[in-house]
């Protein structure tokens, strides 16, 4: 039997009381208050703790993927796309090949693409770093610590780091000019120790250097070409001071051409010389059949005059955009002219800059103030390829790297490890500061954050701490990857900083060894914008995914919605065309 007594204190709505148990009741005006829609019917929406804790799982789902490729012993990916294999270690290019959907997690794609296009290295590490970082802000919230004081911690640590950082570095700037070299060289040989080509990399070092030096300080890479060659060993690959690009096509009369010019002068080109096909529907009306032939004569004439046209301006070698047709490629060659058409906009913008001339889009009242020249002009048999080379060139310096090797998959990761070494190269030209590698820098910085934690009060002083140990998961990865005792190396790596002093400062990872080295007496070097550029995107990442606490998803926007198809046919139901589908972005994000 269950006995209710009731209460009810002044102010306050009635309660019931149980012997068994206790049960509230709101009043019947909380029933009557009307829910508040701000979203469309069926839109998922989450929110609080968990979403950040969920964000961060996706994230490291995507650094546990690219964490393996660090280092001179990373493992290599396979990456099949639509039928395209490639194979590669740069982080750069294995996050943009893994196409991740995840809102949270793009944000580490867009920070290791960042990085590439401004530094050239260091794409691996600022992703491991990001993911380390996440990873440490994972268990101060699940003990309860809010994001914003996480993110305020992250924040002084990453500027304090990035003061050390420029305090310890070391300026090569008042160096004579074969040391400052060697720096370049060794710079660009620490780029390609973790590359596909790492047991060429003082063969690809000095061709990177050699490169970036004869364009000067103030020019772009883009002036520095790589084309690739297949055939070959892959120190079969040159060096071209100036520009080289494969032949393009070419009509029957080629053969004929001259391949070789000294101090030639070089016509370039946006115009089409062939004898153009008539348009749809074009309609001419006669009245007598002569007048067909007049018209004929007048194409042939057209395209005449312009040849002798460009004849007459004294031009050995014409380049053009747009193709080049049979009769005006026998014309040239006729008159000892070498032709080619349909060449890339690449190729003839930096053949432009080379030569020092101006592409015209007519022939009428060409002066010889705008044809360019070069020291000479030569077509050459590289492998199974023609390549066109320009050498010599006055006006403005420029640069082709011509790669050889055997597998196509080979080339193109030697191309993109290349790029990385030309644009640290181009880096270190104008800022000489390097720093130790292996891992140096970043046990200092955290031996550095570990004092100055000790020093300060309150939540603060275990975010820095923390920060500082996040840090150290770049030599702890190293040596795990070159398959060392990742505790045991970072242990010796600790007592080596703890001891402090410039002599210990450059100690880090040992990777063919397995153990610890100076790293800086073994010129293992990178350049100090690589490391600050890692720090402050990491950083930014990190706090960046750590302050988004909402994620609003739309199901309808993740289905295909059927569009109208652009057949024109009014035939029987289902004889058409079939109708082609969209699909939408998968989901967003709001922070």
């Amino acid at each position: 039997q269950v006995i209710y007594k009731t209460s009810r204190p002044p102010g306050r709505p009635f309660i019931f009381w149980s012997g068994l148990s206790e049960l509230f009741f709101v009043t019947m005006s909380q029933f009557m208050r009307p829910p508040i829609i701000l979203l469309k019917d069926g839109t998922d929406s989450s929110q609080g703790k968990n979403q950040i804790i969920s964000n961060i799982n996706a994230c490291q789902a995507v650094v546990d993927i690219v964490k393996t490729t660090l280092g001179p012993r990373g493992m290599d990916k396979l990456i099949e796309d639509g039928g395209e294999t490639t194979i590669t270690n740069d982080g750069a290019t294995v996050m943009k090949k893994l196409s991740v959907v995840h809102p949270a997690a793009r944000i580490l794609v867009d920070i290791s693409k960042a990085q590439d296009n401004e530094v050239g290295d260091g794409t691996t590490s600022v992703v491991v770093l990001a993911g380390e970082l996440l990873k440490e802000a994972k268990n101060f919230l699940e003990d309860g610590l809010v994001a914003p004081q996480i993110i305020k911690g992250y924040r002084v640590a990453c500027q304090l780091a990035l003061q050390k950082l420029g305090d310890i570095a070391v300026d090569l700037t008042q160096k004579a000019d074969e040391d400052k070299r060697d720096m370049l060289i060794k710079c660009a040989e620490t780029t390609l120790n973790s590359k596909l080509v790492a047991d060429y990399k003082k063969f690809f070092a000095k061709m990177s250097v050699d490169s970036v030096q004869l364009l000067g300080e103030d020019v772009g890479t883009s002036m520095v070409a790589i084309k690739k060659v297949t055939g070959g060993s892959v120190t079969d690959s040159v060096l071209v001071d100036g520009v080289a690009f494969k032949k393009t096509f070419s009509y029957a009369g080629f053969e004929q051409q001259p391949k070789s010019f000294k101090n030639p002068k070089i016509l370039l080109l946006n115009l089409e010389l062939e004898l153009k096909a008539e348009k749809d529907n074009a309609e001419v009306r006669i009245t007598d059949p002569s007048q067909y032939q007049s018209i004929v004569d007048a194409e042939w004439n057209i395209i005449y005059e312009k040849l002798d046209l460009i004849v007459k301006t004294g031009a050995n070698v014409v380049l053009s955009r747009l193709a080049i047709g049979d009769l005006a490629t026998q014309y040239f060659a006729d008159r000892n002219i070498f032709c080619a058409g349909r060449v890339d906009n690449e190729d003839l913008e930096r053949t432009r800059r080379a030569v020092g001339g101006e592409v015209q889009t007519t022939v009428q009242g060409v002066t010889p103030a705008v044809l360019g020249t070069c020291g000479s002009f030569e077509e050459k048999q590289i492998g199974a390829e023609r390549i066109n080379f320009f050498t010599g060139c006055p006006h403005t310096k420029t640069s082709t790297i011509l790669i050889r090797g055997g597998a196509q998959q080979f080339i193109d990761e030697a191309e993109r490890s290349l790029n990385d070494s030309i644009m640290i190269v181009r880096r270190a030209m104008r800022n000489t500061k390097v720093v130790g590698g292996g891992g140096a820098i970043e046990m200092e910085l955290s031996r550095f954050l570990r004092e100055y934690a000790r020093t300060i009060k309150g939540k603060q002083q275990l975010v820095i701490n923390y920060y500082a140990r996040a840090l150290e998961t770049i030599p702890m990865t190293l040596a795990q990857n070159s398959g060392g005792d990742g505790t045991n190396i970072l242990n010796q790596l600790r007592k080596r900083h703890a001891e402090a002093g410039t002599e210990n400062r450059w100690y880090g990872v040992d990777c063919m060894n397995c153990s610890v080295t100076d790293t800086f007496k073994e010129y293992i070097w990178e350049p100090v914008i690589v490391k600050q550029s890692a720090l402050s995107a990491a950083t930014e990442a990190a706090c960046l995914i750590l302050s988004i606490d909402e994620t609003v998803k739309n199901p309808q926007s993740e289905k295909p919605m059927g569009g109208k198809g652009k057949g024109k046919g009014k035939g029987k139901k289902g004889k058409g065309k079939k109708k082609k589908t969209a699909t939408a972005t998968p989901q967003m994000s709001i922070s």
